[in-house]
């Protein structure tokens, strides 16, 4: 069903001047051409045509709407990458329309001197004929313009008939070059040739998982659950074909053999040869995500294709709004177009920290050693289990299969009342601690074992989970190492309990009523405690004190958060979920209390 989008925007008319007038006051460096709304220029506030002594480069914004499936604000591009060693100014279109003659009029007198300006098109047919026009016009006016168009997309198959190929996010390479070019003092005809060659060694294809919402309009539903699409245009137009979604390991190799296909030959890559890597997100893909593609890419460009790859630029260049999924760039590079990736600019967009030679392999740093006073035999598993060791690994085997029995439950709950990792950080506790038990755990000395289930769950887990499950250990390794003998009985157990407790409330600051793990431990321990006192059977006072924590955690449902990211939540969305903190504890505290039953009544 369709529905119109959310956005954080005034007037949907006036999202590209407000764009421009936030841009400006974010960085001292740029300023714009006082003719809104008509004419929409951002430039460098250190240039005017009347002295400016080198090559003015300038590019196009194109808010263009096509009434194909779509429209896209490229942000950061190509505003954001005007600076000194980039472009010189970038003139920005309207919503629904590529800008107009008299905007690129205005941004070619505003900043080109003596030694012209060479226009930057991507290849789309609006582009190409309004910036055709406003350079004859310039022409006639005794300005001296030239113009590169680029077109790097991969996407679909040759021949493209008049049209060519598509303009991407390859453009923005072609931005460095030719910038650097021109800052480096390079006549116009130099620049141009630089910015042509650059564009001819450019192959880019994009992925996508949704379409792009224009301001004001409904969100489209061409793309429905569990699909992907391949290959379409940054104004969100169709692409090469709509396929199920895939893993990001599959996504990149495709991408990469059709960008490099000898077939097509869209690039004049052979393998030996170096090349430029980016990857760019399409404007609603996080960061890890274009790090993961980043790190698929590099390898497969090493081994599979037998190229070197000498820079990677990772982030979200080239966007197509709120539109998730990313684009694949590759770039033939020798060291003239390394020079001028790495020559400085102060374009605000420009990612820093890149430019080098890197390594042809990252080798990870070594840990370094731990200073455990503890021998190896301690923390190996005995050959041979007592009594005491076999009941103890049943319960930690049955405690943290309940909690990975448990995992899209606790998701569900998190979801809700917190922050939604609570499943998959108690899964890879409970997975840490089942492989650390085949090998590591000497579970004939349960003082032991516990401290290593602590530092199993420091491992593996983290988060505020982590920690409080690593002092909860600790206190009780602290608690039983104060006993003497090999044998731990039931009080001792308990006293180990009633340690850690107190020791997760010391620092975390809960109590019993915060709707945190406490919620389920703390009625399991008064249950415990009592039956012990009462003389009743060990394991039946354990069992009896594991369903306490069961019916605390439940009670959570009425309880207000004290604690954790819950307390950020309304109670009315809080009352209709349990604390997944206290249900995961009663879980995993339930399930070792029958095992130990299961343990004992079958002995």
């Amino acid at each position: 069903m369709a529905f119109q989008a959310k956005k954080l925007i005034n007037d949907p008319n006036d999202v590209v001047t407000e764009f421009i007038e936030g841009l400006v006051e974010t960085y001292p460096g740029l300023q714009y051409l006082d003719g809104f709304p008509q004419v929409k220029v951002v430039l460098r506030a250190d240039v005017s045509g009347a002295t400016y002594n080198k090559v003015a480069v300038i590019s196009v914004i194109q808010m263009c709407l096509h009434g194909t499936g779509g429209g896209s604000g490229h942000e950061p591009a190509h505003a954001g990458f005007v600076g000194e060693g980039m472009l010189t100014a970038a003139i920005c279109g309207d919503v629904f329309a590529s800008p107009s003659v008299d905007s690129i009029l205005a941004g070619i007198r505003a900043v080109t001197g003596p030694m012209g300006a060479l226009l930057i098109v991507k290849n789309y047919t609006g582009d190409r004929l309004n910036f055709g026009l406003a350079a004859e016009e310039a022409k006639s006016e005794g300005y001296k313009v030239e113009i590169v168009i680029v077109g790097d997309d991969c996407a679909l198959p040759p021949p493209r008939g008049i049209a060519g190929r598509r303009g991407l996010a390859g453009t923005i390479l072609v931005h460095k070059v030719a910038g650097a070019a021109a800052a480096a003092g390079l006549s116009l005809v130099d620049v141009a040739a630089e910015a042509r060659r650059a564009s001819e060694m450019i192959g880019t294809m994009g992925v996508a998982l949704t379409v792009c919402t224009q301001p004001g309009q409904v969100t489209s539903d061409r793309l429905g659950p569990g699909k992907m699409e391949l290959g379409l245009g940054i104004h969100g137009e169709p692409g090469a074909a709509v396929v199920d979604l895939q893993s990001v390991d599959v996504v990149v190799s495709h991408v990469l053999k059709q960008i490099l296909s000898p077939e097509t030959n869209y690039v004049p890559i052979t393998r030996g040869n170096r090349v430029v890597l980016m990857i760019n997100g399409l404007g609603a893909t996080p960061a890890m995500e274009l790090m993961i593609a980043a790190g698929k890419a590099v390898p497969r460009l090493q081994l599979e294709h037998g190229l070197a790859v000498d820079r990677v630029y990772t982030g979200s260049f080239v966007t197509s709004l709120n539109m998730a999924g990313f684009s694949i760039s590759v770039m033939k590079a020798d060291q003239a177009i390394l020079q001028r990736l790495d020559a400085a600019t102060k374009a605000p967009y420009w990612p820093v920290g890149v430019d080098g030679n890197r390594p042809a392999a990252k080798i990870p740093v070594p840990m370094p050693p731990c200073h455990s006073t503890k021998s190896d035999e301690s923390l190996s598993r005995p050959p041979m289990l007592n009594g005491q060791g076999c009941i103890l690994e049943a319960a930690i085997e049955a405690a943290a299969n309940a909690v990975i029995n448990l995992r899209d439950k606790l998701t569900e709950w998190d979801s809700k009342a917190g922050d939604g990792d609570c499943g998959s950080t108690m899964f890879r506790g409970a997975t840490a601690i089942l492989e650390d038990m085949k090998n590591f755990y000497p579970l004939n000395d349960p003082a032991e074992t516990v401290n290593e289930i602590g530092s199993s769950i420091r491992r593996a887990m983290g988060g505020t989970s982590g920690i409080i499950y690593d002092i909860f250990c600790k206190a009780a390794y602290a608690q039983l190492k104060a006993n003497t003998k090999t044998v731990v009985t039931a009080k001792q157990w308990k006293d180990a309990l009633e340690a850690s407790i107190a020791a997760v409330s010391k620092y975390g600051g809960a109590s019993a009523g915060c709707r945190t793990m406490l919620d389920a431990l703390i009625p399991a321990l008064a249950v415990l405690q009592e039956r012990l006192e009462a003389e009743e059977n060990p394991v039946t006072a354990f069992v009896l004190s594991s369903e306490a924590a069961l019916v605390g955690a439940e009670s959570t449902k009425q309880m207000q958060a004290q604690a954790g990211r819950s307390s950020y939540v309304p109670g009315e969305i809080l009352a209709s979920v349990p604390d997944p903190g206290a249900m995961a504890a009663a879980s995993w505290y339930h399930a070792a209390a029958l095992a130990v039953k299961g343990k004992c009544m079958g002995s």
